[in-house]
């Protein structure tokens, strides 16, 4: 195979039946292991959203920087304005967006050094609220054109050719494993085992919230919106479940059992994420912005019949439809901070989507950045995602860490990249899993409005919920 050179990149075409998933436990093995995974491309025959939302993976590890952060310490924003600035922009027009960069977790809390926005107090399973690495080097896919390459990439300013040379060759030896095949069991039908619902003792999954506390919490925020404090505030139960086997094990079943277009795996060292992500936060394509707030869910039943009237409910759904274009107005305006004015559009609004358990309507907001602005201030002025706060954002914050029992940390925070100033990609964390401290955490929430009806809403977090039950379920099986 030969290698293709531009400015300080040279990369790799691999062979058309290269896997990530194959070599995914190998490099999984290795610090820092990041896979932005377009997981929904494999399902394609599920009606799962395809094309342009699932159209590339990358996968990275053995960062040559890292930044971590914790609420406290100096403001990592700071630091990592600096290195967004160092990034350069000369991409190869030719290959695939993510081309070595920054890339990791921004976590929910890293708000904090952004607004006064407050803490939830018990933090029993604490993970950093900024966790990014410099990534020379990655492995990126291409789904439509079936193609991929090794891409490696002179970040550290002192690198020759011959030292690029030497570190794609040495990414090459890592791929050069045995296959690895996926679990192959299949999660049991929840409806059969829990014949009479859900509750909040679910086979072994205990929450940090008692049922009727968690529909009192429901009841002060609608009694809070009424008084006028906010317009709508997001609210999320914290599921957890004893870890027993690897994260690694656990995100091959969860991309099988509940594969999505946002999907990802990031290896923090003493914490792992585990993501089947629908929502898209920020694309940035040469200073083109996009965002994809998800409001308004419903449940997939299986049958066409069943999804269909689901589909034409939540359409008609006065609460959703006011949920979602709320939360438009609000990233709008946060776009606006850093985008030119006449620019900033809603391109779709309210439309459905169908993923493999859930149904969302999704709106698109879309602008161009201003010639002072980067991926860095972008990230700042819209962070975290107004469809996993609520609205206005700030005080709607404040109510969420004075309600939830514990901190979000990955949870409606951010996975992605920025490969130069102007092009970057972050989802939002939600159905997402976080292991630390031997539990899985599984926080599941969704929009409250005036309109709520606190028993619905619960209903609702655990419908959201269900893949990644069912991945944990297969596990213990």
């Amino acid at each position: 195979m030969s290698d293709r050179s531009h400015s300080a990149i040279l990369s790799r075409r691999l062979p058309e039946s290269f896997s990530i998933a194959r070599v995914f436990p190998a490099l999984s093995k290795r610090r820092g292991c990041l896979w932005l995974d377009s997981a929904s491309n494999s399902a394609e025959q599920n009606g799962l959203p395809s094309g342009k939302l699932s159209r590339y993976s990358f996968i990275t590890c053995d960062p040559i920087a890292t930044l971590r952060a914790v609420p406290g310490d100096d403001n990592p924003w700071d630091t990592l304005s600096e290195w967004c600035s160092r990034l350069g922009s000369s991409l190869d027009p030719e290959l695939p967006p993510f081309q070595g960069g920054i890339a990791g977790l921004i976590g929910y809390e890293a708000a904090t050094w952004l607004e006064d926005v407050g803490v939830a107090a018990n933090n029993d399973l604490p993970t950093p609220a900024i966790a990014l690495g410099v990534y020379d080097w990655t492995i990126a896919v291409d789904h439509l054109k079936n193609q991929a390459w090794i891409i490696v990439r002179n970040l550290d300013e002192q690198s020759s050719r011959k030292d690029l040379q030497q570190r794609l060759d040495e990414v090459e030896s890592w791929l050069n494993v045995e296959p690895t095949a996926l679990m192959s069991s299949q999660a049991s039908s929840l409806a059969a085992r829990h014949e009479a619902g859900f509750s909040t003792d679910h086979h072994g999954i205990t929450s940090n919230f008692q049922s009727g506390e968690f529909r009192a919490a429901v009841a002060d925020i609608v009694g809070r919106i009424r008084r006028g404090d906010s317009f709508q505030v997001n609210l999320a139960q914290r599921l957890v479940h004893s870890m027993d086997l690897s994260s690694p094990e656990l995100y091959q079943r969860l991309r099988r059992v509940n594969p999505a277009p946002f999907a990802a795996y990031f290896d923090g060292g003493d914490f792992q994420v585990l993501s089947s992500s629908p929502e898209g936060f920020l694309q940035l394509r040469n200073s083109h912005v996009e965002t994809r707030p998800i409001k308004g869910t419903v449940s997939r039943s299986g049958e066409p019949e069943s999804d269909k009237r689901l589909a034409t409910q939540l359409s008609a759904s006065k609460k959703d439809r006011a949920e979602n274009i709320m939360i438009v107005d609000l990233m709008r305006n946060d776009l606006s901070r850093v985008c030119k004015d006449e620019t900033v559009q809603v391109t779709q609004l309210c439309e459905l989507e169908a993923y493999q358990y859930v149904q969302h309507l999704v709106s698109v907001v879309e602008g161009d950045l201003r010639d002072n602005e980067n991926a860095v201030s972008l990230l700042k002025a819209c962070f975290p995602g107004g469809s996993v706060t609520g609205a206005p954002k700030i005080e709607a914050m404040k109510t969420i860490a004075e309600l939830e029992p514990n901190p979000r940390g990955p949870y409606c925070g951010s996975i992605g990249y920025i490969s130069s100033p102007e092009t970057a990609d972050f989802n939002i964390l939600i159905r997402t899993i976080t292991a630390t401290g031997g539990q899985w955490q599984i926080p599941v929430g969704g929009g409250i409005t005036a309109r709520s009806v606190p028993e619905s809403e619960e209903i609702e977090t655990w419908t959201k919920a269900e893949g990644m039950i069912r991945a944990i379920i297969a596990a213990d099986d």
